[in-house]
């Protein structure tokens, strides 16, 4: 794959996201409007696409074996080294569950959005595979990082594993290969109007991940920070590459594997930090940092598969 290739797919993101900041920065047209715009576009418009790309997909082309074993082997490997390093990067509880967010969750829409543009149709079916796969695994290990760093105080248990449950996400996938299992799909005007809703969702989605950005966050540059960031933009991409080429897989698969591995992370672990007891200033520093810093370490990962 061409450099030039690459920064053309992926400049037009970045672009958005950059807009995005703009706007978050003048607060136009108002903080409210983003936060139901966010919700309108987790809630709705991203299971949108994902339930009309799963369900008329041919993911039989998707080696879907591999691809769990690539990525879900490598988060895994990651979580448990954190937990293990754990006392020596010497970090109370709610750094310690903000640092493991950085560096286990990714940003569903670069990720579906890049890969579309890098591949296509074939590389948009490929990245829902992996959000299928990745979000139920990745959702569940950070509940529990919170859970066993004790820093729930009030919060319900109840609570958040019945929003895990509800996770629209999780649902829409599961619905989505529900339906192209049982070759269903999607009957009559259907799939077209959830395909219509589903094309707002990455354009949106990229605009509202720059608005979140908080430019000011940039100034804390601690050890939570220089860790979750040269694990997820460096260490484990790195280890997704290597075990992508160990197993063969073809250059979509690849690609995409890589791609979801060497992702910032995602703007709604600042809000599962405030809610479940996380440190949301550091959590806000991880974001800004890692979204801004992998518009340069993503091409260059990618430009290794070439």
């Amino acid at each position: 794959m061409a450099s030039q290739s690459i920064t053309g797919a992926l400049g037009p993101l970045f672009l958005l996201i950059l807009f995005g900041a703009i706007l978050g920065y003048r607060r136009w047209p108002s903080v409210a409007f983003w936060a139901q715009m966010e919700r309108l576009i987790y809630f709705v418009l991203f299971p949108a696409m994902l339930l009309a790309t799963l369900a008329s997909a041919d993911v039989a082309q998707v080696p879907v074996a591999s691809l769990a074993l690539v990525l879900l082997g490598a988060l895994s490997l990651f979580a448990l080294l954190l937990w293990c390093v754990r006392p020596r990067l010497g970090l109370d509880a709610a750094a310690f569950t903000s640092v493991f967010q950085g560096a286990i969750r990714f940003n569903t829409y670069v990720g579906v959005a890049g890969a579309a543009a890098l591949h296509g149709s074939a590389g948009a079916t490929t990245a829902a595979v992996a959000v299928a796969l990745m979000v139920p695994v990745v959702n569940v290990m950070c509940v529990t990082s919170f859970v066993a760093a004790g820093t729930l105080g009030r919060a319900s248990l109840g609570k958040s594993i019945a929003a895990l449950v509800k996770n629209p996400l999780i649902l829409a996938c599961l619905v989505g290969v529900g339906l192209n299992l049982s070759e269903i799909g999607l009957p009559g005007w259907s799939e077209e109007s959830v395909s219509l809703l589903g094309r707002a969702a990455l354009p949106l989605g990229l605009v509202a991940v720059g608005v979140a950005l908080r430019p000011a966050a940039l100034l804390r540059l601690d050890r939570g920070v220089l860790v979750t960031n040269s694990v997820k933009l460096a260490l484990l991409p790195a280890l997704v590459l290597a075990l992508s080429w160990l197993l063969g897989l073809d250059s979509v698969t690849r690609d995409v594997a890589l791609l979801f591995a060497a992702l910032p992370t995602a703007t709604s672990a600042y809000i599962l930090a405030r809610q479940l007891g996380g440190d949301a200033e550091l959590m806000a520093a991880i974001i800004t940092g890692q979204t801004l810093i992998a518009m340069l370490t993503l091409p260059l990962w990618l430009q290794l598969t070439g």
